[in-house]
């Protein structure tokens, strides 16, 4: 394996670039940790690089990721060099760097989507896209001001699922509206049937608005649902990624055969 020893080097340079500028559209991502790496190679792919920490590789889970790898895209550097690359306080000795695909729009949509309204909590966000992997949904739509879908902390919270779905960014939502040939859903608490209570559509668009703000005025207004999570009254609302996993999953249920 090729062996990084100082800052100077170019392609060490090249690396800290790229961590900083993490989460930007079409930059390669860098992947931290085990089981994000993992879950790369799962789809068959090869990190553009994959850095390790040189007196770590001995190590039973890092020697058994680095069989699974190219060797020509292997890499060594001290921990602390590595660390330097990392956004987390304890890494885990390895980190990739890879290229995402960039998915086109489809001119229609017929199956489920969820479209993420200015949700600009990287936490919030990840969890997100993990609940939609979990409940089926194959393609996610960010708006403008919706955080980065490859920023380090939406890739850690959403613990892999990135791989598994089709995501846009950056998109104006209303415009996405205009290729749905299914009914669009949003969450609100104005003029709102209760979720329990509604017979939800096979396939939809599910709209999940910002945290304090909600749903923007012309999704709510171009809505053909409007929809409410009913619950007590010891709270003024359901944080959006515990509101996202509960209607997503009362969709699946009454879609599901037993």
């Amino acid at each position: 394996m090729k062996h990084i020893e100082s800052r100077s080097n170019p392609l060490y340079k090249q690396l800290f670039k790229w961590q900083s500028s993490a989460g930007r559209r079409d930059e390669p991502i860098l992947l931290e940790g085990i089981h994000l790496c993992e879950a790369w190679l799962s789809l068959g792919k090869q990190p553009k690089y994959a850095i390790f920490d040189v007196e770590r590789t001995g190590q039973a889970h890092l020697s058994a990721l680095i069989e699974k790898l190219d060797p020509n895209v292997c890499l060594t550097m001290s921990g602390s060099l590595l660390g330097n690359l990392s956004s987390v306080d304890t890494d885990q000795g390895v980190l990739f760097v890879a290229q995402p695909t960039i998915h086109p729009v489809p001119e229609k949509i017929s199956e489920s989507i969820v479209m993420l309204d200015r949700l600009q909590d990287p936490g919030n966000v990840g969890a997100i896209l993990r609940t939609c992997a979990a409940a089926g949904i194959k393609r996610v739509f960010a708006s403008v001001g919706t955080a980065g879908l490859w920023s380090p902390k939406v890739l850690r919270s959403a613990q892999g699922a990135h791989f598994v779905l089709k995501l846009h960014e950056q998109v104006h939502l209303m415009a996405v509206t205009e290729a749905l040939a299914i009914p669009l859903i949003v969450t609100t608490l104005d003029d709102a049937s209760d979720l329990y209570q509604t017979a939800l559509p096979k396939h939809a668009a599910w709209v999940f608005g910002n945290e304090g703000q909600g749903v923007a005025d012309p999704l709510l207004k171009r809505a053909d649902i409007r929809i409410k999570i009913m619950h007590d009254r010891a709270v003024e609302s359901l944080n959006v990624t515990v509101a996202s996993a509960v209607c997503l999953f009362e969709q699946r249920r009454q879609h599901t055969r037993h």
